[in-house]
């Protein structure tokens, strides 16, 4: 999918069935880890599904640290204010990121609200795909931080990820 300059950035299912790929603008890191941008009018695909547009900017972060993918999301334009896919550990280098979805998303809307998604698929897909135990539990204990860390606003879900975003959306 790799059209030109930029990352572009992989999820897969767990066993290796492909999930979304898009391709982001590299901004800059930080002591959380690696920024990348992704304009209006983007391009994403999930599997072989046909590709779509997402109607807003956004920026991503792959942390140094931890088992996720969060992206903040303009405000005047998304519902979702930051969105993180718990995954596996992401494995970047200078062209690419890539991790395993492993279904659990943690979601703030713009009220301040903190909620937890895909509960139901991340049942249904531990005996699908066959989750080790291992990657149930810290899926779970991944899952039960990012919600106790972006409800209390604690930095990188403070004011770091909308600076990163307002310094790209200016």
């Amino acid at each position: 999918m790799r059209t030109g300059p930029g990352v572009e950035i992989t999820f897969t299912k767990w066993g290796g069935e492909q999930h979304w790929r898009y391709v982001l603008d590299p901004l800059g890191d930080d002591e959380y880890g690696w920024w990348y941008g992704g304009r209006a009018g983007i391009t994403m695909q999930r599997g072989h599904e046909a590709p779509i547009r997402l109607p807003h900017d956004f920026v991503t972060l792959v942390p140094c640290t931890g088992q996720w993918i969060a992206s903040w999301n303009d405000p005047t334009k998304a519902r979702v204010a930051i969105y993180v896919d718990v995954t596996t550990r992401p494995i970047r280098d200078d062209h690419s990121v890539h991790a395993v979805d492993l279904d659990l998303d943690v979601v703030r809307l713009h009220d301040g609200t903190v909620q937890v998604l895909d509960e139901d698929e991340f049942a249904a897909h531990q005996v699908i795909y066959h989750y080790p135990p291992e990657i149930i539990t810290q899926a779970l204990i991944t899952t039960g931080d990012l919600v106790k860390r972006i409800t209390a606003g604690v930095e990188p879900f403070g004011a770091i990820g909308d600076r990163w975003l307002a310094g790209f959306t200016t």
